[in-house]
């Protein structure tokens, strides 16, 4: 039985709920909803306009609703009087094809049928910047090379242990904290769940980050590369396997050398073949390929991947196994869409599963000093451009994730592109007006 919200905001105190839903390009979306209304709206939806969001939609469309998932509802540990949830997209009595969470269960429950379970765990990184946003908020987090930076993360107490403490209450599990490898940034670590469970709690995440920062006067970004010079951001992924009850990880063999089953290697054959172009989804801004494609940071390194690698444990690859039964794909950035990072990661491995597909060589060199003597391995694309072109030419990566979704990503997409290549910028006149 669905869990009743009216119920529920009689029994905690909740005035009011915030129904919302994520968009093709992250965005959250959201109507206010007093308590006295939830039961209509948990029956029939809180209704939007979606071609007034990043959704592939015209004026002329149907009213799209916000149908609140009351298994997903949390109550702002901030405010306690207001509870978010979050909600699957319907029009005209059906699923919205190409919404984000939608689009994630629909390849959950593809997995499902194979009575496979994926568990994911992320890290998302994010900076504490000033509140106009041109710098970061603490003048004396300068050090050359800053990560875990004791002092820094001191300084920065009220802000992160308010967020931890709202993580602790809410039960995610958290478990460290730490200031990250550029001035200014961050990374908070909770406790790896169910695929759309890890993806709910990713998108609140960005908001309860955002808004706690706020109330401290200062903003919160996840933007992939707000500084040049300084590391970006990544959302790494944590990924494994179970059967259909979660009990057992298929993707563990004690006797393989990293600890990895067969069908462990093919699903992660699965992400090293699809890699180039799920990289539009998985780094989906211009901002993105200034994270991949860096020049060494002031820290040393940027610590981020720009080519298909995979390895033990070392950090300078694409992916990298750290512990048996488990894998770790860099290559995700904080602009990354927490349902639809989940989702291509799951259709990525489901189709290395069915092709059985080899991962190839493993790469145990230090990618940053000796990549240069790869010779056989592709490189990530360059450009948003780039990852657009190669995920609109795989046919079985656009097909696992739905053809309605993966036309009107890439028709948004390419919109964002072109006004992108539209836009003057300093460069040009610095580099071209005495031409």
């Amino acid at each position: 039985m669905a869990q009743d919200l009216a119920k529920l905001a009689r029994e905690k105190g909740i005035r009011y709920f915030m129904i919302s839903y994520t968009d093709l390009f992250g965005a959250q979306r959201a109507k206010l909803v007093p308590a006295a209304a939830i039961a209509d709206m948990q029956k029939d939806g809180a209704g939007f306009a979606g071609f007034a969001t990043w959704l592939d939609m015209t004026p002329a469309h149907p009213d799209l609703f916000a149908m609140p998932d009351a298994s997903a509802v949390i109550q702002l540990p901030w405010k306690k009087d207001v509870a978010w949830v979050a909600a699957d997209c319907v029009m005209e009595d059906a699923p919205v094809a190409q919404a984000p969470r939608v689009v994630l269960k629909t390849v959950m429950a593809n997995a499902a049928k194979e009575g496979l379970h994926v568990k994911t765990g992320v890290e998302a990184e994010f900076f504490l910047i000033d509140a106009d946003g041109n710098a970061i908020s603490d003048a004396k987090d300068n050090a050359s090379k800053p990560c875990y930076d004791q002092q820094a993360l001191m300084r920065r107490y009220d802000v992160i242990a308010e967020i931890c403490d709202y993580m602790l209450e809410l039960g995610w599990g958290p478990y460290q904290n730490d200031h990250e490898d550029a001035n200014g940034q961050f990374e908070m670590n909770w406790a790896f769940d169910d695929s759309l469970v890890t993806a709910d709690r990713h998108s609140f995440f960005k908001f309860m980050v955002k808004s706690v920062a706020e109330k401290h006067g200062l903003r919160a970004t996840f933007m992939p590369k707000p500084f040049q010079g300084l590391t970006g951001s990544g959302c790494h992924a944590h990924i494994s396997v179970w059967d259909k009850d979660g009990a057992t990880n298929m993707f563990y063999d004690a006797e393989d050398e990293m600890g990895l089953s067969r069908q462990g290697y093919h699903f992660l054959g699965g992400i090293m073949k699809h890699a180039e172009s799920l990289s539009a989804i998985t780094n989906p801004t211009v901002n993105s390929y200034k994270r991949i494609n860096a020049p060494r940071t002031v820290s040393g390194a940027t610590w981020a991947p720009n080519t298909v690698t995979w390895t033990g444990n070392n950090r300078t690859h694409m992916v990298r196994v750290p512990g048996k039964g488990r894998f770790e794909l860099r290559l995700p950035d904080g602009a990354a869409n927490p349902y639809l990072l989940q989702a291509v990661i799951i259709a990525a491995g489901l189709d290395g599963i069915h092709s059985k597909a080899d991962p190839g060589e493993r790469h145990d060199i230090d990618m940053y000093q000796f990549g240069h003597t790869v010779k056989n391995a592709p490189r990530l694309p360059l450009n948003l451009l780039d990852a657009l072109r190669n995920f609109d030419r795989d046919e079985g990566l656009k097909a696992a994730l739905g053809l309605d979704f993966s036309a009107a990503y890439l028709k948004l997409k390419q919109r964002e592109w072109d006004s992108y290549a539209q836009h003057f910028t300093q460069w040009e006149r610095d580099h071209t007006l005495d031409v």
